[in-house]
């Protein structure tokens, strides 16, 4: 059964989660600051004994090939043209100019940051798909040094997408262990200017820890759906897409939040009818009890609550769809209609899948190009563009008592050539 849910307490408890985390990551990160590869590669080792290296070889990269089926690299490859495909889009220029006035030429230069690293999710399962999000939008802004890190032991799948996606370091490492050594640096890693992928409480709790050391994209935690319905969504859509939300993790979470009361318990049913067919059904179950429904009087009541949940994913199954969707102002990514699964953004129809959770879709766009730049504001002043714009500057410069700000445009326009 699916329970009703007060937004404002569902939201606390997902912030809970990460509060609860943070001294567990603060005090790996301190054990990373203090022993650096010694205590990364004993972290590793519980996971895989015989361990000798954090640093998967090239070697291990290409015979990762030989152990995934050549249909699911060419479904890998497909997906990684679909998704370069759009991010292209977002692609800034290196330098644009512009004469506002004469002598005055304002502009921005963009940089892709020096180096760059990613956190892909494991152990529960592969995520070659995370692999393709992040490092696509850096390879598109241009950023010459990228290192990936993912839990040990590493799947082959895995190792195929970072290799189609031009990664060549790749460390076995999860959890916080992996953000400290990244931003940290080690005697083997050498640190990043930014840290970004989805992870468990603790890998989400790290990567805020840390941000003194290395940006982040933002805090991306466990998993969420939210989906807003009318009498004309299906009930077995809705219920397949809380299924596919719940089996990433014991923590994820959907939310229905719905006009229907008699649409709520439609999707119960379909709900139990399809959990036999889940070989996941242990962690669907658990992130069923994270998950619930809201009844509201109007899809305007509804528009209004699901913008206070801000989810990583929020589907829209109503009759008429733009206005709701022109209504929203809170969501990492949108899905409109029947037919777009939250599963089509996961993996090929080209949009990007690393996406705030827990209510930071209020403050914080999903993972995107402009996320691997840093921009530099350029004015090309001449003697006449200072003329025309030295009496506002040593207006303002003299009422702040900055004196010398005010001379140094005194002294040039005095500065007979």
């Amino acid at each position: 059964m699916l329970q009703s849910l007060d937004v404002q307490k569902w939201m606390n408890q997902r912030r809970s989660n990460l509060d609860e985390a943070k001294k567990s990551a603060a005090d790996i990160i301190s054990i990373i600051r203090n022993e650096g590869d010694k205590a990364l590669l004993r972290m590793a080792q519980k996971y895989e004994p015989d361990l000798e290296s954090i640093r998967v070889s090239s070697e291990e990269i290409e015979a990762a090939y030989d152990m995934v089926d050549d249909k699911l690299v060419e479904s890998i490859i497909e997906a990684e043209v679909r998704i370069t495909r759009f991010h292209e889009r977002q692609k800034e220029h290196d330098l644009w100019l512009e004469e506002v006035e004469p002598g005055i030429t304002l502009g921005v230069k963009t940089t892709p940051l020096d180096r760059a690293g990613f956190y892909i999710p494991g152990r529960r399962a592969a995520y070659p798909s995370t692999a393709l999000m992040n490092a696509i939008p850096a390879k598109v802004a241009g950023v010459p040094e990228v290192c990936a890190c993912s839990p040990p032991p590493i799947l082959p799948l895995t190792l195929v997408a970072l290799d189609i996606v031009g990664v060549e370091e790749i460390y076995r490492m999860g959890g916080a262990q992996a953000i400290a050594a990244m931003a940290i640096g080690t005697e083997t890693i050498k640190p990043v200017r930014k840290i970004v992928g989805p992870g468990n409480a603790y890998v989400t709790a790290a990567k805020m820890l840390l941000r003194e050391e290395a940006e982040i994209d933002f805090p991306a935690g466990p998993s969420e759906i939210g989906i807003l319905a009318d009498k004309s969504a299906n009930p077995t859509f809705i219920a397949i897409d809380m299924l596919a939300q719940s089996e990433h993790d014991p923590d994820a979470a959907c939310i229905l939040i719905t006009t229907e009361k008699d649409l709520v318990k439609k999707v119960e049913m379909e709900i139990a009818r399809l959990m036999d067919q889940m070989p996941r059904k242990e962690i669907i179950l658990q992130a069923l009890d994270n998950s619930g429904y809201i009844l509201t009087p109007d899809m305007d009541v509804a528009v209004s609550e699901m913008n206070k949940v801000a989810p990583e994913h929020l589907s829209i199954m109503v009759e008429d769809s733009l206005p709701v969707l022109s209504a929203v102002k809170n969501a990492g990514s949108i899905f409109v209609g029947p037919y777009a699964p939250v599963a089509a953004g996961d993996y090929a129809s080209g949009t990007n899948h690393v996406l705030p959770t827990a209510g930071y879709a209020t403050t914080y766009s999903g993972l995107n190009v402009s996320h691997f730049y840093k921009t530099s504001t350029v004015q090309i002043i001449s003697r006449k563009g200072l003329d025309e714009i030295g009496d506002v500057i040593e207006t303002i410069a003299d009422a702040e008592g900055l004196t010398a700000h005010a001379e140094s445009v005194r002294i040039r326009r005095s500065f007979i050539e």
